[in-house]
């Protein structure tokens, strides 16, 4: 009997923890899809504020005079300048790799925040299944800050040098950095014209040097039927001299096209190797460690204290079996509202990005600074030298533009991070309750 009642009890035992199990991964699932969608959204509606606040930060390290005058007044003057000089495409240029970074960055956050938060209840015992406290909450929203900055460092990298490659105007092509390509119009006929000449010189040097073999067997052939021979000859000529010129032009439009993000990481690897891509970790690390912390608490709190109003206006709730009963409101069980859940994930948008923004500034200084390197210095000489520090730039910026250059297209930051923020949380939070 004793042995019936160990063995029930171990199968029950064992069908608990894989019904945790299966719980856990669906809900690591749901974070991942659900964090995915809520970040492509929020990027397609900012993704040109970010551009202009990475040029922003990125002119501060290289100024384009030896006064210190840079290339954009402010926000609005750098979305105006991109507007005329590169179109709308400049405003979304390098966006697929945001895309891709914004819903790993948001899926990394929402799964780790929520597997940090059930390490934690495992640790404390005492600790209610139901809510964390504000410390508890902070400590797993920094824990995954910490993982996500290694995820991101990497996207955040070719977003940056994406972002700023028309900025280094240089008249003739270089073999620069990656991304240093002059902003040029479309090339037309009259542009490829030396592409064409060189080609048709070449071709016509090769059609007229051959074997002597070949000489007495085309005069022979000639003397039978000359006016064949010299049709056939105009004909070959002219067919590779097109085929020559076409590849020529093809060449030299492909020079004037900028690098996409594949060509970017091969060109970073075979630079600096597979580290190369983590160029800048430490602001993102930073940022990601502190501002996510900031970000989840401040949403929460917020949160909590919406639901705690509505808890004081209506102590009741009706019961979710449907018998016509009532059940005391708890912040458990009840749900945010859209528009609760849209002013907090905004407020915690604002927090967030605010406090550690110096931090994004010297990483965004730090990944774009080769491709903003002198023009006069060659790339070989720039690579050469002491790779930048995190300490090192931060000193070299508040020193030339004072502790207010750290804070660069921080006003624009914030402005998009509001709307960016509550759309997120309102996509989260709507799909988890949907769903759910």
């Amino acid at each position: 009997m004793a042995s019936t009642q160990a063995g029930e009890i171990t199968s029950s035992t064992r069908d608990h923890n894989v019904s945790v199990e299966d719980d856990s991964l669906k809900k690591a699932v749901k974070d991942i899809a659900f964090g995915s969608f809520a970040g492509m959204v929020a990027e397609l509606f900012e993704y040109p504020f970010d551009l202009a606040k990475v040029r922003l930060q990125a002119q501060l390290l290289v100024p384009t005079s030896s006064s210190n005058v840079t290339t954009f007044n402010g926000p609005m003057d750098c979305l105006m300048q991109t507007w005329r000089e590169e179109g709308v495409r400049g405003l979304y240029r390098g966006l697929p790799a945001p895309i891709v970074g914004s819903m790993a960055e948001t899926a990394t956050l929402f799964v780790t925040y929520t597997a940090f938060q059930d390490a934690i209840r495992a640790l404390s015992p005492s600790t209610s299944s139901d809510q964390l406290t504000i410390p508890q909450l902070a400590l797993a929203a920094g824990g995954a800050g910490f993982v996500a900055s290694f995820v991101l460092t990497p996207i955040e990298l070719v977003k940056c040098k994406m972002q700023v490659q028309m900025m280094n105007f240089h008249p003739t092509p270089t073999a620069g950095a990656p991304g240093r390509i002059p902003h040029r119009p479309n090339p037309t006929f009259s542009s490829l014209a030396p592409h064409f000449h060189a080609a048709a010189k070449s071709t016509s040097h090769h059609t007229t040097t051959t074997s002597p073999k070949s000489k007495s067997s085309s005069s022979s052939s000639s003397s039978s039927s000359p006016h064949r021979s010299i049709h056939h000859d105009a004909v070959h000529r002219s067919a590779s001299t097109s085929a020559s010129a076409s590849r020529a032009a093809a060449a030299a439009i492909e020079t004037l096209r900028p690098p996409g993000p594949i060509t970017l990481i091969r060109s970073i690897i075979d630079t600096y190797g597979v580290r190369g891509l983590w160029l800048g970790h430490t602001g993102t690390l930073l940022r990601e460690t502190g501002g996510t912390a900031a970000w989840f608490v401040a949403k929460e709190y917020v949160a909590r204290q919406l639901i705690e109003r509505r808890i004081r206006q209506s102590p009741y709730m009706p019961s979710p079996t449907g018998d016509g009963t009532s059940i005391p409101r708890t912040i458990a069980n009840t749900e945010l509202l859209v528009w609760e859940s849209a002013l907090s994930g905004a407020l915690a948008g604002a927090i967030g990005a605010l406090l550690f923004y110096p931090a994004d500034t010297v990483k965004s200084a730090i990944q774009t600074e080769e491709e903003l390197k002198p023009r006069n210095l060659s790339t070989q000489a720039w690579r050469a030298r002491k790779p930048s520090t995190f300490l090192g730039v931060l000193r070299q910026m508040v020193k030339t533009h004072g502790v207010k250059g750290l804070y660069a297209g921080c006003g624009m930051t914030v402005a998009r991070a509001v709307p960016s923020s509550g759309i997120i949380f309102v996509v989260y939070d709507g799909l988890t309750a949907y769903f759910g």
